[in-house]
Order: structure tokens, then sequence, then C-alpha cells
């Protein structure tokens, strides 16, 4: 691979299956990432491979994700709206239960770490039985998860090389409010980092000292469709905006790496007398020769999907994700498209897939 492996987890509650699939095709191909980030159940997931040994990651995705199959009353096979509201009304073991006091009593100051429709206690064991956070601390993977300050609104990435992690910074990334309670580090309360930055790839961008990298960024929701009919389809199509990877960010980050490139090759044209003074060197610092290939893996539509997709844990959904981000993955992995030659002035590409 040209550069450091690194592998972009967005948050979206169930549609994180489709992550699964992503990381066998990339383990099954001897592809294992140097650096996970991930927010919400990218955060979860990215958690899982990073605090494992390389040969023990991909079992210990499938039983989180096993934990996770909601079977509505013990048949599996029924419609996917009744695994949707036994979700609902009793949460998933390993995951979330209730919070009573608070569906009851909307105005009560309970203080903002039980604030909240459920509580994530039963998320901490599952956690630290499938997470090795004495291995993640020993830092083989990089691991950085991302949540935003309740307090002040700020965006904060907790990062492995930075600090040691637990399952608390993870929990932290994936409290997603109303539904979920604010988790307290360092003395402040942390919501899911999805809310501010759900595709966390600036963080790789913005990276110091940074490094050419390949970039698999797993994107699990996609805007990108017809326009919606009905209110059902008005309500999915909100959701799939409010959460996507931002066109936007992706373009000012290839903009501002141009610009880096741009000092770069300004900085070759110089006399060695004036490169080499102490004001012109510290300007051409910010200049930088590094390629970035950007992967990007969006998953497609499911079937008859509706805005309560991100809830919906039962067996098939869960397997239909797990196999399309497989097929995904392998795809471009066979095609290998970080093997094609990137402009020296624009240093980053991005792919898709064809057909997409």
């Amino acid at each position: 691979m040209p550069g450091q492996v690194v592998l972009v987890l967005q948050g979206g509650g169930a549609l994180g299956a489709y992550q699964l699939g992503v990381y066998q095709a990339m383990h099954e191909a001897g592809i294992e990432p140097d650096w996970v980030i991930g927010t919400s159940i990218g955060a979860i997931n990215g958690a899982i491979i990073a605090g494992n040994e390389p040969r023990y990651r991909l079992e210990r995705l499938r039983q989180f994700w096993h934990r996770m199959e909601q079977n509505a009353l013990g048949f599996p096979s029924l419609p996917r709206a009744f695994a949707n509201a036994v979700t609902v009304g009793r949460g998933i073991p390993a995951f979330f239960e209730p919070n009573p006091a608070a569906w009851w009593n909307l105005d009560g100051r309970v203080g903002v770490e039980h604030a909240s429709y459920y509580q994530t206690t039963p998320l901490r064991a599952t956690l630290n039985a499938l997470v090795d956070f004495d291995y993640v601390n020993q830092r083989h993977t990089r691991l950085m998860v991302g949540a935003v300050n309740a307090r002040t609104g700020a965006m904060r990435y907790f990062d492995n090389r930075k600090e040691p992690l637990a399952a608390e910074h993870v929990m932290a990334s994936g409290a997603l409010p109303p539904a979920f309670p604010a988790v307290r580090i360092d003395g402040e309360p942390y919501w899911d980092g999805g809310i501010y930055s759900n595709t966390p790839i600036e963080a790789v961008l913005d990276d110091e000292p940074r490094r050419s990298s390949v970039i698999f960024s797993v994107q699990v929701w996609n805007p990108d469709g017809s326009e919606p009919q009905s209110m059902m389809g008005v309500l999915d199509k909100y959701k799939e905006i409010q959460y996507a990877s931002r066109a936007g960010n992706i373009e000012q980050q290839r903009k501002l790496h141009r610009l880096r490139h741009v000092i770069r090759q300004l900085t070759l044209q110089l006399p060695e007398e004036i490169a080499m003074s102490p004001e012109v060197r510290e300007l051409t610092a910010w200049g930088c020769g590094t390629n970035m290939h950007v992967v990007s893996l969006k998953s497609p539509r499911i079937g008859n999907e509706d805005h309560t997709k991100d809830i919906d844990f039962s067996p098939a959904g869960i397997r239909a994700r797990w196999q399309a981000g497989y097929d995904d993955a392998s795809r471009f992995i066979a095609l290998r498209p970080w093997d094609q030659e990137i402009d020296p002035i624009e240093g980053i590409a991005i792919h898709e897939l064809p057909g997409r």
C-alpha cells in the first residue's frame, strides 16, 4: 500500500453492519488498518478492531453484531417493524435499556448523565468483554474516536496516541441524545460526535505530521438518490442528509491539500540561499508532498428501507448490510485504485465504485 492504511467509520446505528463487511474483505485481503477513526457505531466497531490482535478481530466483530441481533418476540422471521418496536420498547440487552424516569417526566432535573430515554450501562460490559483496552493503549493500531462536548458544543477526538482510552471514551462517541445519556470524561459531559461531524475524514488530512495514506472512508448514510414523494420518504431523506458525509467538507480538504502541494512546488523553485532563510523556511513548512487516496465506500439501499433503518437490528437487516459491505470492499480491493498515479499538484484522489 502506498502509505498508511486508515479506516474511517461513520456513525449510523444498525447501519454499521456494513462496516463489518468492509473490514472482513480487507482482512481477507491482508489489509489491516494502521489507524482507525470512528464515530458512534463506527467508534464501537473501530475499538473492537484496534482492541484485538488481527487474528481475533473478525470473530470479535461477529460476536458484537450477534449480540445486537433483535429477534422480535423470539421469531426472527417477523416483519422488521416488529423488531424495531421491540428495540424501542425494551432496548437491546447488550447495548441499552429503557430509562423510565425520563419517559414520564421530561422536565425532571436529573442531570445530563441521566437525561435520556435509555441507559447504556450494558454497553460498558459488552465493550470490556470484546475490547482489550490494554492492547489499545499499547498502540499497535492508532485509535481515534470523536465526541462533542455537551456543555460547550466543541468537537474532541480522543486519540490513543495522546492519551489512554477506555470504554468511557467509546461510549461517549456513541452517546446520541436524547436516546442516550452524556458520558463524563475529565469532568466534562460528552455526546455522540456524529451530531457535529459524522465522517471525521478531516482528522486524517489535518494530522501532524502528515503521512501519505490510503483512506477507506466507510459511509453508511447515502443521500444521493431520487426526491422523496411521501412523508416517510421525507423523513428518510432528512436523516440521510443530516448524517451523511458533507461533499463541501471533502472539497474544502481537497483544496487545502492542493494548496500545500502548491507551496511545496513553489519552494522547489527558490534559490537555495533564499529557501534556507529562517523566515522562508517557516512559511514553506506549510507545504507537503504527501499523497492521499480516499476510497469512498457508500452503503447502498437495502430493500424497502425507511427512516427507521438505523434501528433495524433484525438478523436479516444485519446480514444484508454485512454482505453489501463485503461485496463493495471486495470490488474496490480487486480494482486497487490506490495504484494509480496522483497529479503532483493535487496530491489527493477520491475513488468511487464504477456504476454508483
